[in-house]
């Protein structure tokens, strides 16, 4: 718990940080961008798992190596690591290109104002 005069003391500070409207605008399209980032990750793990799930449980039911040695904590690691691949190489992706077009319209905005 905090003392009293330390939560004076945050409260002071932050009222001396103000914001540049650019500042303020940077900081929405890296929340939009990272949102997407998440929604279209979820959506990638969720294809994954489908994908890894289907070709995982048949192979344990068809082939003998497969029935002997996989056990349901290595079917369930097996389709995890994919769905988790997924995530976050698409959320990553996603998110550097959010970022590459805020830069380039950064770099648009900059043109036109020396222009």
């Amino acid at each position: 718990m905090e003392n009293r005069s330390e939560m004076v003391n945050r409260s002071q500070q932050s009222l001396f940080l103000v914001g540049s409207p650019d500042e303020t605008n940077k900081i929405k399209r890296a929340e939009t961008s990272q949102q997407a980032g998440a929604i279209a990750g979820a959506k990638a793990a969720a294809v994954a798992a489908v994908a890894s799930a289907i070709p995982t449980l048949g192979a344990v039911r068809v082939f003998p190596w497969a029935k002997a040695n996989l056990n349901y904590t290595a079917q369930a690691l097996i389709i995890s690591s994919a769905s988790i691949a997924a995530f976050f190489i698409t959320a990553d992706k996603t998110i550097l290109q959010g970022a590459r077009r805020n830069n380039e319209a950064q770099m648009k905005k900059v043109q036109q104002e020396s222009k």
